[in-house]
């Protein structure tokens, strides 16, 4: 993509953040979509649990990013916060759509984040992006957030909806707060360590969103994920050849069940997902296999 004017919502996460500092890098224009009045000129204001996006801010933009939303994890699930991480996906990204199909000049590419969640627990079972949506909360959640894009589709905007796994990362996410417990030799599986993990250094994650952008030929779900993925005891044995830690102390599902709620059940979940419109297209993985993930968040 020659330099351009991008448009990022959560931005001030683990990927949105990381998404920002490569497009820079490469000197793109970054118009941050922030929940306060502008305060600078890579600003721009929106409040999604209103439906409010300052459109004139948009407008020159050649894509929107968009990825904000409640983290899953940060909470324990009950019904308020279950509600709030629902809102935040589908009101936030039909605000962004809204606003995406109101321009005169709508932009090549709305990039809407989803998550692997969409195929609910796959057991052994491998699926790519054909594959049917699951059962259960985060897979209803992740088929309102995909649809909350139909106007920006309707407008004739490319739009990609960015399927991710779990992100292999020291600063946030899932395997941010793994980095210190495996550091402190108090790692372990979770449950029996059969579920499977598709996992996704941070580096590739942040080199496949620009790949879409850059990538005509994408859009609908796109799975982002390495091509292998491992399971939860595999993943725990990298951790501790990387780390050079013992990993001794597992975590029993009632355990988890009890600390975790409802939540503990995606966590004890398997889901085996494949990258398969990622490879088709061309695109290469720096770093696809779990041991060379985990060596890539710690440098």
């Amino acid at each position: 993509m020659p330099s351009s004017r991008i448009a990022v919502s959560g931005s001030s996460g683990l990927i949105g953040a990381a998404l920002v500092r490569s497009l820079r890098a490469d000197g793109h224009e970054v118009a941050r979509l922030v929940r306060h009045p502008a305060r600078t000129g890579d600003e721009v204001e929106w409040d999604p649990g209103r439906g409010y996006v300052d459109v004139a801010g948009l407008v020159g933009c050649d894509a929107v990013v968009h990825l904000a939303g409640a983290g899953v994890g940060d909470h324990r699930w009950t019904d308020a916060y279950k509600k709030e991480i629902r809102d935040s996906r589908v009101l936030g990204t039909g605000a962004i759509a809204e606003a995406v199909a109101s321009l005169d000049t709508p932009p090549r590419v709305l990039l809407s984040g989803s998550a692997i969640g969409f195929y609910g627990d796959t057991g052994d079972r491998a699926v790519d992006e054909s594959a049917p949506p699951g059962e259960g909360f985060l897979p209803s959640v992740c088929e309102e957030w995909e649809a909350a894009t139909a106007p920006a589709e309707e407008a004739g905007v490319r739009t990609a909806h960015a399927r991710t796994g779990l992100v292999v990362g020291r600063e946030g996410g899932a395997w941010g707060r793994l980095f210190p417990l495996f550091k402190a030799g108090l790692g372990g599986k979770l449950g029996d360590g059969r579920q499977y993990w598709s996992f996704i250094a941070l580096h590739d994650h942040v080199a496949a969103l620009r790949h879409i952008l850059d990538t005509a030929s994408l859009s609908g779900p796109v799975n982002l994920t390495a091509p292998d993925p491992v399971t939860n005891a595999e993943v725990t044995a990298a951790m501790g050849r990387v780390l050079r830690r013992p990993t001794l102390l597992p975590a029993p599902a009632p355990a988890l069940r009890l600390v975790l709620g409802e939540f503990a059940e995606d966590v004890l979940g398997s889901q085996r997902v494949l990258p398969r419109k990622l490879l088709d297209s061309g695109f290469s993985f720096a770093f696809p296999t779990v041991d060379e993930a985990i060596r890539a968040a710690l440098r």
